[in-house]
């Protein structure tokens, strides 16, 4: 028989359950009333859009919140142990990557990423784009923009995507001159996140998915997807393509590039056919913790941000350690401090390795240099080739995506462990070549200790391409800048 509830007892649960719903009326009255403020500011926005918009100033005055979060990406004062959002001089620090990249852009000059309001001005300003008056080799095709700018889909529709990736990169100075933002992610007309480049989509069509089927927490990590991720430029019309037919691991990507026996170019030194990973942050995103338990980019870049009573993503896209309290802590209850040290202690794990792999990569280089110096036939270097080509891209994979140690720490070091035992295999493979053309001993190597001696040795004049880049940025840059100014494409002052 049920035991009948003492008076004082019925009184607490009636009294509680009022509590529960007043709690209730005021949550819904919150959820509506920030609806209505939604609602209030679509409705009543002073400048209507349609298409793609790409001067970024014409959002500020509707969304003055996610504009000036936007231009802060200006600022690079943040340091973490492992860089910030200043740049900074990759090849000082490692100089064996002039020799991983010798006979390719990258060395001559790569840094550090900044923030997307930079994302134009270190474009033009970096080495590895040449200079158009110099008929420089390593003038870079149009393809080179895609991420670069909302100009970009904007041209596209206007002119044809093949036409945009098969032109080249300094024919489209005067075009593509508005840095990342606003339509680079948004509808204009409806704020909704949107798919602006054609690379993915294309990428998924091939898998046999449909993007416009994902849902508005997927769409939150498939918008920085566009860019982050690795790519390669297909045929001659320099087409972007994502190399994910076979899947997204280093080793699917791999076989899928082995399958059309590409190369992004020839190392001249080794003589080895190199695939250059430029910036694989969602697949190895898609390998880590964060992404299997449902968390997207945004909720970790984009942390939500209170003001005045108005809640909004913060469009200061850098890394969760600036803003602890709102990125890690809405999950994690431990300490910021305990925190920041967990992530980078991962980082100097990942970093150890690359270390070792990068001095080892380095010597299987110039190694295979001497051996073909001393007689090695193409026979006899067929398989150092192939170790040396894995080794690199397994280094590349692992390196060149942005806060792939902290993303997937585990897959990372696999990675390049994996990168590490090839370039050992690699050297003692030319140990026996050059034994068995009559060199016994230690092989004598050059002094590429840094980042000019690596330079000077694989033959750049580097106070030349600097000279030369010094006067495409005073004389070319500023008349596309007036040309973009006089069409009416750029409206703020530079």
């Amino acid at each position: 028989m049920a035991k009948k509830l003492k008076a004082w007892q019925g009184w607490l649960i009636y009294g509680g359950s009022l509590v529960v719903v007043f709690v209730l009326g005021i949550i819904v009255s919150s959820l509506i009333e920030r609806r209505s403020e939604v609602a209030s500011i679509f409705n009543n926005r002073q400048t209507k859009m349609s298409g793609i918009v790409t001067q970024n100033e014409k959002f500020k005055v509707d969304f003055p919140n996610e504009y000036e979060s936007w231009k802060a990406t200006e600022d690079t004062t943040f340091k973490s142990e492992f860089n910030g959002n200043a740049q900074h001089d990759d090849l000082a620090s490692h100089p064996a990557e002039v020799i991983f990249w010798a006979g390719y852009a990258f060395s001559r000059d790569y840094a550090s990423p900044r923030g997307h309001y930079h994302a134009l001005e270190d474009m033009r300003n970096t080495l590895r784009t040449g200079t158009p008056f110099t008929r420089d080799q390593n003038i870079q095709p149009g393809t080179c923009w895609t991420c670069k700018s909302p100009d970009v889909p904007r041209y596209m529709k206007e002119h044809g995507i093949a036409n945009f990736y098969k032109a080249k990169w300094s024919d489209l100075g005067a075009e593509i001159v508005n840095p990342i933002g606003c339509s680079d992610c948004h509808d204009p007309a409806t704020m909704n996140l949107r798919i602006s480049r054609p690379a993915l989509i294309e990428a998924f069509k091939r898998q046999g998915r449909d993007i416009t089927k994902a849902s508005q927490q997927e769409m939150r990590t498939l918008v920085c997807a566009q860019c982050h991720v690795e790519y390669y430029f297909k045929g001659d019309g320099k087409y972007l393509t994502f190399p994910w037919d076979k899947g997204l691991t280093v080793e699917n990507i791999e076989a899928y590039y082995d399958s059309l026996n590409y190369s992004d170019f020839v190392n001249p030194i080794s003589r080895t056919p190199i695939l250059k990973a430029q910036h694989p942050g969602y697949e190895t995103t898609r390998m880590g913790i964060h992404a299997q338990r449902g968390v997207s980019c945004a909720d970790c870049h984009m942390p939500y941000k209170s003001e005045g009573g108005i809640k909004y993503s913060d469009h200061q896209i850098m890394s969760p350690l600036a803003h602890i309290d709102r990125t890690c802590q809405t999950c994690h209850r431990q300490d910021a401090e305990v925190l920041r040290q967990n992530v980078y202690d991962r980082q100097r794990k990942c970093e150890e390795i690359r270390d070792k792999l990068e001095t080892e990569l380095c010597k299987a280089h110039l190694e295979a240099q001497f051996a073909w110096n001393h007689g090695a036939t193409q026979q006899e270097m067929q398989p150092v080739l192939k170790l040396i080509r894995q080794s690199q891209w397994r280094w590349d994979f692992g390196v060149a995506s942005h806060g792939a140690a902290f993303h997937a720490p585990q897959e990372i070091m696999r990675i390049l462990g994996n990168g590490l035992e090839r370039a050992l295999q690699a050297r003692l493979a030319i140990a026996k070549i050059v034994a068995k053309h009559g060199f016994t001993g230690d092989i004598p190597l050059p002094d590429v200790s840094t980042k000019e001696k690596a330079q000077k040795y694989i033959g750049l004049d580097m106070n030349k391409l600097r000279a030369e880049k010094q006067r495409f940025i005073n004389t070319i840059i500023p008349k596309w800048l007036q040309e973009a100014k006089a069409k009416g494409r750029l409206t703020r002052e530079m």
